[in-house]
């Protein structure tokens, strides 16, 4: 299959920069586009709306201090970012709405091999609840 829209789910880790070369080696394959998404769940959800950043620089639904570290992802990257949607809440609820705004046809996210990945596993959320292709990288 041919994507031609590519979602990578960021967290505030280095690791995300592995997500991002997989993503952008892929782009750069298939001619795809690269949007980023991070939504925090540590409060709940504050801000049920998805802000993508790249339209409005100026806003810090996160804080300062986190949207500093997000658009580092961005900056740090050698390939253009078409969105890069931040919100609260759980990202799981949140991806039917981004698949269809926004065109996705695959989504890639990270995995941990740790104790409490496998009490708690994101990834297992987002592929019970996404329509599209998803690439589960281990970190």
């Amino acid at each position: 299959m041919k994507y031609k829209h590519i979602l990578v789910a960021l967290e505030l880790t280095e690791e995300t920069n592995v997500l991002i070369d997989r993503a952008v080696f892929l782009a750069k394959l298939l001619n795809a586009e690269v949007s980023f998404v991070h939504i925090d769940g540590t409060h709940g959800e504050i801000y049920p709306e998805l802000v993508d950043i790249k339209k409005t620089p100026d806003e810090n639904p996160l804080g300062e201090a986190k949207m500093a570290q997000l658009k580092a992802f961005e900056t740090d990257t050698d390939y253009p970012i078409k969105h890069f949607l931040v919100g609260t809440g759980d990202l799981s609820n949140k991806l039917q709405g981004i698949i269809q705004d926004n065109g996705v046809e695959l989504i890639i996210c990270g995995h941990h091999h740790d104790f409490w990945s496998n009490i708690i596993s994101y990834s297992k959320h987002l592929i019970n609840k996404s329509p599209v292709d998803i690439l589960v990288v281990p970190i």
